[in-house]
């Protein structure tokens, strides 16, 4: 009630009466009431730390915003009297698409449906969050919004699709066919390997008029199987009973093949049935298997049971709440043990136990999957190596519901690891008594591994070169290889590096004793499966002995044929003379004849000139003996072949490796691209080639650090040009050195040269000199294109 009181008064002022008044205003105190409460609950709501509420202009500026809006922008208070805007808090992509959206809406409604977009926090980064906004009834211009963060439901729903996907890689993984039923029989799940053995998904099998599992059923049964089939999962649907059972199932091409199939109820905490998970392993064979050979039930069951998949489950406490049929008959049943800990030290080697264990606990422990590998009792009592895999399955909020543990018998591929590493170690020890020195190098050349015989030879350690520091390679060529070899291999490795080319060339090392020996060195790449170097393999032989022994034969070589050319000279010089003499003679006793018819009284003229015309016969016969002597050394040979100038270079090159390796002569071969076949003698071009090559190469020998020979092919005009350059110390007497029996050599005859010229010009072209600028000289020879008319 509500009371009111006023005095009554007489002239003196003296209160004689009290007039009173009551109104009932108990419904008006329980609205104050009402609203009091409202409005406390309001504040609350504006106060909360979970949402954010702001009061905003329409124009886009923000009036107030409680503390839990300003800590999820990471705004404050003085921003907010700064006049901050929505558009400078939203992306540039959400205000092209939905501002106006969101504009257009308030103005037709006067509030926005609570929809997701992202805020831009004061740092710059963005927070995702869900806003709902109205207008003020009567205050157009302003309006309230409500804001809630979604960070971690956005971190939650990652985290729950990364889960996913892992369970579904697992489930995929599994080398059998995996299907799942809800409760009342609807088929929902195949997974990958099924859908690829039938061609079909889950609904892809719908049928109007009939149930989804009886279409599948029809569908992919074999027509004899399809009734027990139906019949067993009735049975196990109404029951909860595990189904297991064989059948004939369709692959995708038509072909019916054997599958065992077992399929067990996943169950609430109260029992009900809320899933049912199948398998399906593929036994077309053992079945075909038994019915070939007649094979007895015993057998075909031990066929079965060899499938390599064992199948558990766990809660999330580590509790076992399924155990598959396979592991049953493969491990033996657990008895009363349920719990991961004992269960896996009763049946795991104990020398396996503790690594296998701390692994599984940490995935327990963090939810992640884990893979093991360790020894596992059999029922028999033997160990076999297994392969255990654990994937946990998850609900809808990301807790873990079980454990799924699948594992595969791998003992024969341990036992294939235990001999490859056998075979590796063999291979090792044979790489280590081999005769020859191993190095290994990765793809840019650094040594990885050298082999004892080779660590002996250069008498030090691989692992010493890290000491130095820079590159193991440089240091190795560097302090091995003989100074003037160096260069040249340096050049040739890095050639071979860069080309991914093999690798081969005789060069001379230094021994731990600091005796250069010579060696045959040899690189060749070896590539994966797209063709990169993973690896240089190098083998090193040490052929001083074969070297010295082929420097002793060369020698012994020299002299022999020098002997041989002092020979045939003399033959050539006896023969010349008694050839030329007889004839000489012969003029000589026909001239005093003559004399002595001339002489005479009288003088016997008749006689005479009979004598005269014997002298001109046998000078004749004098004259025709030297052109044939001429014909030696100018060979009027008509060309015979068409052939490439540049592969009779490439040939005479390949003539003179050792040579030239053996001098340390650079060769380079210039030949120019798409000269044409031209008509000459393979064998005296080649002759002639390999005379002047090897003239320029013992020119060089001894008298320049770096020799170097260069062959180059050309055409010019009509005629195809060879040259033969050297930068030796050059020709002191161009104009001489074709002449015959003319030489510079203390061995040489002089005929070389001579018999090379006569060659070239009997193909009709030309053989000249000329001295290099840069010092040596360069020998040239013309071929001409067309064939020559015999002379």
């Amino acid at each position: 009630m509500s009371g009111r009181a006023e005095p009554l008064r007489d002239d003196r002022g003296r209160v004689v009466q009290w007039f009173g008044l009551s109104h009932d205003i108990d419904d008006q105190m329980r609205l104050y009431g009402d609203i009091a409460e409202r409005e406390a609950r309001i504040r609350r709501l504006v106060d909360s730390d979970i949402i954010g509420i702001v009061i905003w202009d329409l124009d886009g500026t923000l009036i107030e915003a409680n503390d839990a809006f300003l800590r999820m922008v990471q705004y404050d208070r003085e921003d907010v009297k700064a006049g901050i805007r929505w558009l400078d808090m939203t992306p540039a992509e959400w205000q092209a698409v939905h501002a106006r959206e969101e504009a257009d809406e308030l103005a037709a409604t006067g509030k926005m449906q609570a929809r997701e977009k992202e805020y831009f926090r004061k740092d710059g980064s963005r927070v995702p969050v869900l806003i709902g906004a109205a207008c003020f009834d009567g205050q157009s211009r302003q309006g309230v919004a409500y804001i809630l963060d979604l960070t971690e439901r956005k971190r939650t729903e990652a985290a729950v699709r990364e889960r996913e996907r892992e369970l579904s890689q697992l489930v995929d993984m599994v080398p059998s066919y995996l299907w799942r039923i809800n409760a009342d029989g609807l088929p929902v799940f195949f997974n990958k390997r099924l859908v690829d053995f039938l061609g079909l998904d889950v609904s892809g099998a719908d049928r109007p008029d009939k149930s989804r599992l009886a279409a599948i059923t029809d569908a992919i049964i074999h027509p004899d199987d399809r009734d027990n089939v139906m019949e067993a999962f009735e049975r196990s649907l109404a029951s909860g009973e595990r189904l297991f059972m064989k059948w004939r199932m369709r692959r995708a091409d038509g072909v019916y093949r054997w599958m065992e199939a077992s399929a067990e109820a996943m169950r609430e905490e109260d029992g009900r049935i809320t899933q049912w998970y199948g398998l399906c392993h593929d036994i077309d064979d053992q079945v075909l298997a038994e019915e070939v050979l007649r094979r007895s039930k015993q057998q075909l069951e031990q066929m079965i049971d060899a499938v390599p998949v064992n199948i558990l489950s766990f809660d999330r406490a580590g509790n076992l709440t399924y155990a598959s049929r396979r592991y049953l008959d493969t491990v033996g049943s657990p008895g009363h043990i349920r719990d991961f800990e004992a269960l896996a030290r009763d049946v795991a080697h104990p020398e396996d136990f503790p690594t296998m264990f701390r692994k599984a606990s940490a995935g327990f422990a963090t939810g992640e999957p884990f893979v093991n590998r360790f020894r596992r009792r059999c029922v028999d009592g033997v160990y076999r190596w297994i392969e255990a895999r654990a994937q946990a399955l998850r609900d809808a909020d990301g807790e873990i519901v079980q454990w799924y543990i699948a594992s595969i018998d791998i003992e024969e591929e341990m036992q294939a690891l235990a001999a490859l590493r056998e075979r590796e170690r063999l291979l090792w020890q044979l790489v280590e008594t081999l005769p020859a020195m191993i190095d290994c190098a990765a793809p840019n050349g650094e040594p990885v591994y050298r082999s004892q015989q080779l660590r002996e030879f250069l008498g030090y350690e691989l692992e010493e070169l890290h000491k130095t520091g820079g590159s193991r390679l440089k240091q190795t060529l560097d302090a091995g290889v003989h100074p003037d070899d160096l260069a040249a291999v340096k050049k040739h490795y890095a050639h071979c590096l860069m080309t991914g080319k093999p690798y081969a060339r005789r060069h001379r090392l230094r021994r731990h004793d600091g005796e250069y020996r010579w060696v045959e060195t040899r690189a060749a790449p070896m590539r994966d499966a797209d063709g990169a170097i993973i690896q240089w393999n190098v083998i090193c032989l040490d052929i001083d002995a074969e070297v010295r022994a082929q420097e002793d034969l060369r020698l012994a070589q020299e002299r022999l044929a020098r002997a041989s050319q002092a020979a045939s000279l003399a033959e050539l010089s006896a023969s010349i003379a008694h050839e030329v003499n007889q004839p000489l003679a012969a003029v000589v006793w026909n001239s005093q004849a003559c004399q002595r018819w001339l002489t005479a009284d009288p003088p016997n003229l008749d006689r005479a000139q009979i004598t005269v015309e014997r002298i001109i016969r046998d000078a004749n016969a004098a004259a025709d003996f030297v052109s044939r002597i001429r014909a030696l050394f100018k060979q009027a040979v008509v060309p015979r072949d068409r052939a490439p100038i540049g592969e009779v270079i490439a040939d005479v090159g390949r003539l003179l490796a050792d040579r030239t390796s053996q001098t340390r002569v650079g060769v380079e071969a210039d030949v120019a691209a798409e000269l044409p076949d031209i008509p000459f003698d393979v064998v005296q071009v080649q002759q002639v080639l390999a005379n002047l090559m090897r003239n320029a190469i013992e020119a060089m020998e001894g008298h320049t650090s770096e020799p170097r020979l260069r062959v180059r092919a050309l055409r010019d005009g009509e005629v195809v040009r060879v040259e033969v350059s050297d930068n030796g110390p050059g020709i002191l007497h161009p104009e001489k050195v074709f002449d015959a029996f003319f030489t510079t050599k203390q061995t040489g005859m002089g005929m070389g040269l001579a018999i090379c010229r006569s060659i070239i010009e009997s193909h009709g072209g030309r053989l000249w000199v000329e001295r290099n600028d840069a010092g040596g000289a360069t020998f040239a020879f013309t071929l001409p294109i067309q064939a020559i008319e015999p002379s």
